[in-house]
């Protein structure tokens, strides 16, 4: 099978424990028609729901993909996130905050805003991490395969040209994951990065420090945050209020890393007496 990602720089597959599931495992326990609907809408699901993309045999290069919204670990580790961008509005303001704090964050770029935008990032993501957020941030799980590896190839080649580094994680538009998701972020090797807490800009934007409260609050070791670079208003109250929350996570003795460096921290923490693990729990009545 040739390389979906050619003409860019050949890929990389690091085994990676996190607090997650292996698409070739539990994540089709959820493959379901209810499943599928509740991802991609009522109705008939797509055939881009589908996680085989073909019907006669077939398996991806590396036959494996990690889903993440966070990692197991002791240590007081938290990954800042941002989508969306980059865009000419926020995205100068979220660097020049994280510059002044000293904050590494990863960033999942969409790659025709990158082309677009590419002024706003250079010299700018040296201690950042760039993820893959599709191309024109499209809903891959509503895409043929074709489509979707096409969505995924341009915006890869984009950030390993303009940011100088291959990226290794996607996070598939609005949190969907359907088949084809799953399907084209094996051919790329990539892990699929989603997250354990979003800003809830919508819900806090007249209550600023509710917010942070509520971030600084409800973060604990191994946390993806989830917030956005560009798009509604609404979403600058998050960003304005990014150094108290930063600041607030800091003094309760919280690292920032990107999320791959939360990933290779990843070590799941001992189970209770008489713990015996949610896949081995009783069904409920």
């Amino acid at each position: 099978m040739d390389d979906p990602r050619s003409p860019a720089a050949p890929g990389r597959r690091a085994f990676i424990k996190g607090f997650g599931l292996a698409a070739a495992g539990a994540v089709t326990l959820g493959a379901g028609a209810e499943a599928v609907d509740a991802v991609v809408g009522s109705g008939n699901p797509p055939s881009s729901a589908m996680a085989v993309p073909i019907a006669g045999p077939w398996r991806p290069g590396s036959a494996h993909v990690d889903v993440v919204w966070g990692v197991d670990t002791a240590q007081k580790l938290v990954a800042l996130t941002f989508d969306d961008g980059p865009m000419h509005n926020w995205t100068p303001m979220v660097h020049d905050i994280l510059d002044a704090e000293r904050v590494k964050a990863t960033f999942f770029l969409v790659g025709e805003r990158l082309v677009r935008h590419a002024r706003l990032v250079h010299g700018r993501m040296d201690r950042h991490e760039a993820g893959n957020h599709t191309w024109q941030h499209q809903d891959l799980s509503r895409l043929s395969d074709e489509r979707a590896l096409e969505q995924l190839r341009r915006a890869h080649n984009a950030i390993g040209r303009i940011v100088g580094k291959e990226p290794r994680l996607l996070r598939p538009p609005f949190g969907h994951l359907g088949g084809t998701t799953l399907s084209a972020a094996c051919r790329f090797e990539y892990d699929i990065a989603l997250w354990s807490i979003k800003m809830l800009e919508k819900t806090y934007e007249d209550d600023p420090p509710a917010l942070v409260d509520y971030i600084v609050g409800n973060t604990g070791p191994g946390t993806i945050l989830l917030a956005h670079d560009t798009g509604h208003h609404d979403r600058l109250v998050a960003l304005r209020n990014l150094v108290p929350m930063i600041r607030g996570l800091r003094a309760k003795g919280f690292e920032f890393v990107t999320v791959s460096e939360l990933m290779s921290a990843s070590q799941a923490p001992p189970r209770p007496p008489g713990d015996v693990g949610l896949r081995r729990a009783a069904p409920p009545a």
